[in-house]
């Protein structure tokens, strides 16, 4: 009994230290994009990872990958970052057919 209560007791710190691990990586990730969006660009992506995670995480990628080849200059604008995220994402056009019998 006392070695099941244990073992869960580990589980559960194993867990808890896995929660905070990430939640100070994903802190450090703003931190990071703070310094190098301005405040619409900033806003924009902290949108895009509440209504798209894995998306959010793909642009975390590029912008650090820009800055670290010194491609971004200064703060990286809200009109940038769109421009980064329409190449990235690619939307299928869809059509409407209408076929008459």
């Amino acid at each position: 009994m006392e070695e099941e209560n244990e073992n869960e007791e580990r589980k559960l710190r194993k867990k808890i230290a896995g929660t905070l691990k990430a939640m100070q990586e994903e802190q450090q990730k703003k931190d990071v994009m703070k310094q190098l969006l301005d405040a619409k660009a900033y806003e924009r992506l902290m949108n895009i990872r509440i209504s798209n995670n894995e998306l959010y995480n793909q642009m975390v990628n590029i912008i650090v990958s820009l800055a670290q080849t010194n491609r971004i200059t200064g703060k990286m604008t809200e009109q940038q970052l769109i421009s980064i995220l329409d190449k990235v994402t690619v939307r299928k056009d869809t059509t409407i057919e209408f076929k008459h019998k």
